[in-house]
C-alpha cells in the first residue's frame, strides 16, 4: 500500500486486544503502519483486556502502547491518545462488580493510565460506562479536574444515554469546569431490530439511535467515535455472519445497495461501511479494531464515495 491513506485521518486505531490476544511484535507492526499511512488516533482503556488476561485484570493494552512509545522517540508528538476508566473490576478475575466513576476512583486510575503509557498527558479521557451510584455531579467534577490541571486534554463519555450526556454537560456550565465533548458509541450501516439484545453487547446505552443522531446534529461541537462499527467482520467474512438480531428486511435491503457501491469501486462491502460512516452527517469516526496488517491495510484503503453512492446507501430502507 502507498504510505498515506486518504482516510486514515478519519479512523481510529482501537488496541483492546494489544498485549493479550495480538502480541507486542504485531500490536507495533499494527502501529508503525497506522501512523505511517497517517492515521493519529489511537484508543485503549485502562481495563483492556481483563477477561482475555490470565490475571483477570487490565492494563495490558496501555502498556504496550506505553513500551511502543518508548520505542519510537518522537512519534508522540504527532498522536492523540484516548484511554477510559470505569470497567475494571474491583478485584481480578471477580467480573461481578466493577470500579465505576467515584472521584478517589477516577483520580486513581488515571495516574495509573498515565504511567503505564508512559505520558504526561491524556489527549482525550473518557468516562467509559455508566456508574448512577455515583452522582453525576461528582464524577463531572472529577474529571474537569484534569482537564483543570492540564492532564487530560479533552473529556469524553461512552454508553451513556443521551438525557444523561446533556445532564453533565449542563452540570459542567454550572461547575465552570470542562464539559464532554466527545461520545463513544457502537454503530454501523445496518442495525439491528428494536428492543433486542446484540450478543456481546450488554451495555444499555451503548448504541446510536436516531435521538444520537439529533443530538449530535443539534451539538456540532460534539464528536461521535464508533465502535464495532463492522460487527465483528459479518459485511466481509462468510465465518461470522450477522446477529440473528439483524435479520429484518431494512438489513436486507441496506446489503444489498452495499454491495452495488462496493462493487462499483473493486471494494469489499465493510471498507464501504468505513467510509459511509466518515462521510455521513453527522461525520463518525470509527474505531478500527484490527489484528493483522491485512486488516489494516483493508481499512486504510477504503474508498472515497460519491454523493450520488451515499445517497443510494441512505435511501436503502
Amino acid at each position: 500500500m502507498t504510505s498515506s491513506s486518504p482516510i486514515a485521518a478519519h479512523l481510529v486505531l482501537g488496541t483492546m486486544y494489544f498485549g493479550t490476544k495480538t502480541d507486542e511484535a504485531t500490536s507495533f507492526a499494527l502501529m508503525d503502519r497506522y501512523v505511517e499511512a497517517g492515521g493519529t488516533v489511537l484508543d485503549t482503556a485502562n481495563c483492556y483486556a481483563f477477561w482475555a488476561n490470565p490475571s483477570g485484570a487490565g492494563g495490558q493494552s496501555e502498556a504496550t502502547l506505553g513500551a511502543w512509545l518508548r520505542a519510537n522517540p518522537g512519534v508522540r508528538d504527532g498522536l492523540a491518545i484516548a484511554t477510559k476508566v470505569a470497567q475494571e473490576p474491583v478485584r481480578p478475575g471477580d467480573f461481578t462488580e466493577w470500579e465505576g466513576l467515584a472521584p478517589e476512583v477516577i483520580a486513581t486510575q488515571f495516574e495509573r493510565s498515565r504511567e503505564r503509557l508512559g505520558v504526561d498527558v491524556i489527549d482525550l479521557y473518557w468516562a467509559h460506562g455508566e456508574d448512577r451510584a455515583t452522582p453525576l455531579a461528582d464524577v463531572v467534577a472529577a474529571m474537569g479536574a484534569l482537564h483543570a490541571n492540564g492532564s487530560a486534554r479533552r473529556l469524553g463519555v461512552s454508553n451513556h444515554p443521551t438525557w444523561r450526556v446533556e445532564q453533565a454537560r449542563m452540570l459542567a456550565e454550572q461547575q465552570g469546569v470542562e464539559p464532554w465533548t466527545a461520545l463513544q458509541l457502537t454503530t454501523s450501516y445496518v442495525r439491528p431490530r428494536p428492543d433486542t439484545q446484540v450478543p456481546g453487547k450488554d451495555h444499555r446505552f451503548g448504541f446510536v439511535t436516531d435521538e444520537t443522531i439529533d443530538y449530535l446534529q443539534t451539538h456540532p461541537e460534539m464528536e461521535c467515535w464508533a465502535y464495532s462499527p463492522l460487527v465483528q467482520g459479518s459485511y466481509d467474512r462468510a465465518d461470522r455472519p450477522f446477529p440473528d438480531v439483524y435479520d429484518h428486511p431494512g438489513t436486507t435491503a441496506r446489503l444489498a445497495a452495499l454491495a452495488e457501491v462496493a462493487e462499483a469501486h473493486g471494494a469489499k462491502p465493510g471498507q464501504v461501511v468505513l467510509s459511509w460512516l466518515v462521510q455521513s452527517e453527522p461525520s463518525m469516526r470509527p474505531i478500527v479494531g484490527v489484528s493483522s496488517l491485512e486488516q489494516l491495510d483493508e481499512a486504510l484503503a477504503a474508498p472515497q464515495l460519491t454523493p450520488d453512492e451515499m445517497a443510494k446507501l441512505n435511501a436503502a430502507s
